[in-house]
C-alpha cells in the first residue's frame, strides 16, 4: 500500500491531536455562543449525529464537546434523552445572582488594587455622554457590548484565572437573563449611574469602596429582576 493510501482520510478530518483539540474547542465555542443567545433554546435536544455531521467531526469529538458543556452547566444529560439545554429555574437564577454578586464584588477589589488608577479612565469617559446617547436612543445592544467590555477589562486587570474562570462561567449560564434585566423600566439609567460610581471609586483607587458598590449594583438588579420576574424569567 502507497504512504498516500496510508493517510489518506475522509475531507475535512484532522490527523493530528493538537490539530482535533483546536478543532473542538473551535466547536465548544460555537456551540457556547449559541446556548448564551438562546439560538439554542433552553429545552433543546443536542443530537450527537448531527452536530457530527454539522461540523464534520467524529461523534467521539461530538461527545467530549458535550461533556465540557455540562461541566459548565449549560447541558444536561438525561437517560433516554441524551444531551439537553439547561434551562435556569428561578431559585436557580437568585442563586446564581449572590455568587455573582461575591465574585464581581472581589473582582473589582483586585483590579483596584492591581492596576494603575489611570487604567479607568477610558471606561469612565465611555460611561458618561456615550452611555447616555445609547440610552436615550434605546440602543441597548450597544450598551450591552459597552457593559462586556467593562466587565472583561475589570476581570483582566483582577489577575485571577481561577475568578475570571468563574465568571465566565456564570455569564454564560446568565447572559440571557442579564440582557433582559437591562431593558426593564429604568434599569439601564439606574445600572448606569452604578457603574459611575464604581468606577470612579476605582479611579480613585479605593478597592474597599468600589468593592461595596459593585455589590450595591448587584443587588440593585436583583431587586429589579425579582420586581418584574414574570416578563423576565
Amino acid at each position: 500500500m502507497s504512504a498516500d493510501k496510508q493517510t489518506k482520510r475522509r475531507p475535512g478530518r484532522k490527523t493530528a491531536v493538537g490539530q482535533t483539540a483546536t478543532e473542538g474547542h473551535h466547536v465548544l465555542e460555537i456551540l457556547r455562543r449559541r446556548i448564551a443567545s438562546q439560538a439554542i433554546p433552553p429545552g433543546a435536544k443536542l443530537l450527537e449525529q448531527h452536530l457530527a455531521q454539522e461540523f464534520n467531526i467524529s461523534r467521539t469529538r461530538v461527545r467530549e464537546v458535550l461533556g465540557a458543556l455540562e461541566l459548565r452547566g449549560l447541558v444536561k444529560r438525561e437517560p433516554n434523552k441524551g444531551a439537553i439545554v439547561a434551562k435556569l429555574e428561578l431559585s436557580e437564577v437568585f442563586d446564581i445572582y449572590d455568587v455573582r454578586e461575591a465574585l464581581e464584588g472581589l473582582c473589582v477589589r483586585l483590579a483596584t488594587e492591581k492596576a494603575p488608577p489611570e487604567r479607568w479612565e477610558k471606561l469612565i469617559a465611555m460611561f458618561g455622554e456615550p452611555m447616555e446617547r445609547l440610552i436615550a436612543a434605546g440602543d441597548i445592544d450597544s450598551y450591552d457590548e459597552a457593559y462586556a467590555q467593562m466587565r472583561q477589562e475589570v476581570i483582566e486587570a483582577a489577575q485571577n484565572p481561577v475568578l475570571a474562570a468563574m465568571l465566565g462561567s456564570i455569564y454564560e449560564k446568565t447572559r440571557t437573563i442579564m440582557r433582559r434585566v437591562l431593558i426593564l423600566p429604568g434599569r439601564a439609567s439606574k445600572g448606569l449611574q452604578e457603574h459611575r460610581a464604581v468606577l470612579a471609586a476605582m479611579r480613585r483607587g479605593n478597592a474597599a469602596e468600589a468593592e461595596r458598590l459593585k455589590r450595591e449594583n448587584i443587588r440593585s438588579a436583583v431587586n429589579d429582576l425579582k420586581r418584574y420576574q414574570h416578563y423576565v424569567l
